[in-house]
């Protein structure tokens, strides 16, 4: 199974550039599965403290044209998150997960927000309900925690006990804490018993949208396998998911809690 891992550039006069040369990568290194950042297909709204209801509405318009045309990235099956609002006007971050034949399916909604400075999400946005559920996709079990989330190690735990073969974590974080992100994922990596996938938003550096890039893609046992940044942002890796699913019966994944 090869895997890739990217960061974009959302930015309206940077984003198809970057959508562009991904699909090149794609195609010349025969990626099945692509995970994209969070809410990759619009400006990065929290950045802004007052929430905006037609800002809301023209970003749910331009991830809908970009989730239409997704095959045209070439990947087999594509996880990231979109802004959606429900039936009862309630404003979500939704994850999802694309295959040619069924499309776009949500399968969680992002349920811890940050609100602080480049980051106001909970000013934005209402937490989902609290339920991890895992999508499948290539005949692989797939769970997500998108970006903060992923500090909630518990979850990876859970995700463990849901037999999953990919963690998926789509960010939009800063330039300053990349280290930090990557120790994180190493360790969701380890409690999941699972292969670790990041992808992040990238905007300069000075950009109200603080959001610093570095996609990884982490095996079973923590180790680093691949690692995006500004020169290189699109990374594939073929892996193995019989170690993923081995992992699952060694430690520290096999300790009763």
């Amino acid at each position: 199974m090869k895997v890739t891992v990217c960061e974009i550039n959302p930015g309206d006069g940077s984003r198809d550039k970057d959508l562009s040369a991904l699909a090149a990568h794609i195609k010349q290194e025969r990626t099945d599965f692509l995970l994209l950042p969070e809410m990759t297909f619009s400006n990065w709204l929290a950045a802004d403290r007052t929430p905006d209801a037609g800002k809301w509405e023209a970003a749910m318009k331009s991830h809908a044209r970009y989730v239409e045309k997704l095959s045209s990235l070439g990947a087999r099956a594509i996880v990231s998150t979109r802004p959606i609002t429900n039936a009862s006007g309630s404003r979500r971050n939704q994850a999802y997960v694309w295959g040619d034949e069924t499309g776009a399916n949500g399968f969680h909604e992002k349920y811890y927000l940050p609100d602080e400075p480049g980051y106001w999400e909970h000013s934005w946005y209402d937490r989902g309900e609290k339920r991890f559920d895992t999508a499948r996709a290539l005949g692989m079990r797939i769970g997500v925690l998108i970006c903060t989330e992923m500090w909630f190690f518990e979850w990876a735990r859970h995700y463990a006990k849901s037999k999953i073969d990919l963690l998926c974590v789509p960010r939009a974080t800063t330039h300053g804490g990349l280290q930090r992100w990557l120790a994180g994922g190493r360790t969701a990596a380890v409690c999941a018993g699972a292969y670790c996938l990041s992808s992040n938003l990238w905007r300069p550096e000075g950009d109200k949208a603080n959001c610093g890039g570095m996609g990884w893609i982490i095996d079973p046992d923590g180790n680093v396998l691949a690692t995006t940044d500004e020169t290189n942002k699109f990374a594939t890796v073929e892996i193995d998911l019989e170690q993923s699913r081995l992992a699952k019966t060694s430690y520290p994944r096999y300790v009763r809690e």
